[in-house]
């Protein structure tokens, strides 16, 4: 009570007479005088009902005093919110796969064709949501028809993706809050390189499945912003950048997380250890060069920090040169764009390096090059959610 009266009393002394603000200071050092002396509950009552007494008499009342008091603490509550984001920890969700196995984006497994795979009841789901982050998406066709029309992308609501519609034959149905890239998930239409669309063609019989999909939540850290304040990065950190101003880099105003593998004036080639056999769509097998970052001639190793598991391969015989593909393993990194076989890029100074621990699929510095210490905004750091192997510090 007294450290109420007190709060209230200087928020108001700068409109309160000379007397007003004498009558209060006494009877809030009475009440202090009080307390401090350990009297009891009698004496304590009665100071407070006299502290009541002057602040009734004194202290201008607030209109709406109950709402000016909440919205006071929401707005306090706002504030340090806001100041641990900014000065600390940033929450950040994994956007894409370019860093499995070690972090993951949004992953997915098509149940189209698994007729057997049975949908989880509602409990099941919300429980497998929040612990998990496991959700499904389930649409069967209520009449006969082919894909003829769709959303390309869902409509947004600040930052959550709320509905996508898309047309099989006459009827119009609506997914709300979809993954990203429902379609190409469902299997129902894919984007090429140069932004065309593709459509399946199937025809759906009426009550058959056209979207079956187990989607999983990518991963959501927090971004330690502190570290960097006392030291720069390290080779091996994974790092959190902001894109705008990388002018190769075509996605602007946005954040990424790659690992940093290279610093200021270094010259980076990777040396083709082996060759990983990879599918394409078509079915067709390609050989891409994948093998070991070599740094001013030195070659890293799975004994170096933070590529421990980067460059663990699988076991194989001593003469083999070709690795088979296997979703979600580490392959080392990919002889691709500036780092193909034979070139070699060198850091400018006091910039960066980055790719993604899965090389294979990541837009990194290979293709837009280094980028200068002003974009690292911090370090990953807690995996808060879902509950997985990642969960916590231990995956980098």
């Amino acid at each position: 009570m007294r450290r109420h009266v007190s709060k209230l009393l200087a928020a108001q002394r700068d409109i309160l007479s000379p007397q007003a603000i004498a009558a209060m200071d006494v009877a809030i050092a009475a009440l202090r005088e009080t307390i401090g002396q350990g009297a009891d509950k009698a004496a304590l009552l009665a100071q407070m009902d006299k502290l009541e007494s002057e602040a009734n008499k004194w202290l201008k009342p607030y209109p709406h005093a109950v709402w000016r008091e909440n919205v006071e603490v929401f707005l306090v509550a706002l504030a340090v919110a806001m100041a641990i984001r900014t000065f600390f920890l940033q929450p950040f969700k994994i956007p894409t796969g370019s860093m499995q196995p070690t972090l993951y984006g949004i992953t997915h497994e098509n149940l189209a064709d698994k007729a057997d795979v049975k949908i989880p009841g509602r409990l099941a789901r919300f429980i497998g949501y929040w612990l998990n982050g496991v959700s499904y998406v389930h649409v069967t066709a209520e009449a006969e028809g082919s894909l003829v029309n769709f959303d390309k992308a869902p409509s947004r609501f600040l930052l959550f993706n709320l509905r996508q519609n898309f047309q099989i034959g006459s009827r119009t149905y609506t997914v709300w809050f979809p993954p990203e890239k429902l379609l190409e998930r469902a299997g129902l239409a894919y984007e090429d390189s140069n932004h065309e669309w593709h459509l399946n063609t199937k025809e759906f019989r009426a009550g058959e499945d056209i979207i079956k999909l187990k989607v999983t939540a990518g991963d959501h850290l927090f971004v330690n912003r502190i570290t960097y304040n006392f030291r720069h990065p390290e080779r091996g950190d994974i790092v959190v950048f902001k894109t705008s101003g990388i002018v190769r880099l075509g996605d602007q105003n946005t954040y990424y997380i790659k690992r940093l593998v290279g610093l200021g004036g270094e010259r980076l080639q990777l040396k083709p250890d082996y060759e990983l056999a990879l599918k394409t769509r078509s079915e067709e097998t390609i050989g891409v060069p994948v093998g070991h970052l070599v740094i001013n001639g030195h070659e890293l190793s799975a004994s170096t920090r933070h590529f421990e598991y980067l460059y663990s391969f699988p076991s194989l015989a001593k003469d083999a040169k070709t690795l088979p593909y296997h979703e979600n393993r580490y392959f080392g990194h990919a002889l691709l764009e500036g780092l193909s076989p034979g070139k070699e890029q060198t850091v400018s100074p006091d910039s960066y390096f980055v790719m993604g621990d899965n090389t294979m699929n990541s837009s990194d510095s290979r293709y837009w090059g280094d980028f200068t210490r002003n974009h690292v905004i911090g370090k990953s750091s807690f995996v808060y959610w879902p509950i997985s192997s990642r969960f916590g510090w231990g995956y980098d």
